[in-house]
């Protein structure tokens, strides 16, 4: 075979490869990027208490429009959109009523939980009304919760999403630290108050960090993005005591687009 004939077949051959490889690439890129069925999990920072605009069906649990999980949906036209993030949830609702839409069809899952678990409402009820000293007790006792029993509640949450779910993409998401130290807020907490909250809020998002990553989540951290937002900022992102009440202590509809979406969005 001449020279030049054995060049062509090389070449022939080269090119054959390499669109096979081109073609078994794209094809991978195509599954990748397909629209995912999209199932979001727990407490009121993700159902989106304080956002306002809550769906009607939704009842109590109070699922927002303007919550990260339904703004994420609104602009990636996922395949699916199951919503069952609850006001008030703790570690045992999830496993009880939220799981149902999860399967071997899910592609992503998002989640927040564990701060009810460890007595939110109840700490910033004790804070906002009693002494210096009481509050501090009870945040204490919430950390030392967040400790020794927090992480094997998660992990039964997290044990459960990846045996329902098994090819899903989970992102759990933390929560912000409430309050800017010296701050603009001339009222309320003392800022040894603030300060332990703030500390609180760091300790359960090491855990739930810790737990993720060690069922093979991703952790998304929402401390850098409220940066500067927090409540005794000139542009808080969170509520300080208001009415209604529930709302109290929860992002704004800024909170959720400009705290949590891009943190999500990111992970996902």
């Amino acid at each position: 075979m001449k020279l030049s004939r054995i060049a062509a077949v090389m070449s022939a051959t080269l090119l054959t490869a390499a669109l096979a490889l081109t073609g078994a690439g794209a094809s991978h890129a195509a599954q990748q990027t397909a629209a995912p069925h999209y199932v979001a999990l727990g407490d009121s920072y993700s159902s989106g208490v304080g956002a306002g605009s809550y769906d009607s069906g939704s009842g109590n649990c109070k699922r927002s429009t303007k919550a990260y999980p339904a703004l994420w949906a609104a602009a990636h036209s996922p395949a699916s959109f199951s919503f069952t993030a609850c006001s008030g949830a703790r570690t045992g609702d999830v496993l009880a009523g939220q799981l149902g839409p999860l399967n071997s069809s899910t592609g992503l899952v998002s989640l927040s939980i564990g701060g009810n678990d460890a007595g939110f409402v109840d700490v910033m009820t004790t804070c906002v009304l009693s002494s210096e000293s009481t509050c501090l007790q009870r945040v204490q006792e919430a950390r030392s919760y967040v400790a020794t029993t927090l992480p094997g509640k998660l992990d039964q949450v997290y044990t459960a999403i990846a045996s329902r779910a098994p090819n899903a993409h989970v992102v759990v998401l933390g929560y912000p630290r409430l309050y800017k130290l010296g701050g603009s807020c001339i009222a309320g907490l003392s800022e040894k108050e603030r300060s332990a909250l703030n500390a609180a809020s760091d300790d359960i998002n090491a855990t739930t960090a810790k737990r993720a990553a060690d069922h093979g989540f991703t952790f998304g951290d929402v401390t850098t993005t409220f940066g500067g937002h927090e409540i005794c900022s000139s542009d808080s992102w969170i509520h300080s005591v208001t009415w209604p009440i529930e709302n109290s202590y929860h992002p704004k509809a800024a909170g959720q687009s400009g705290g949590y979406l891009p943190v999500f969005a990111s992970a996902a």
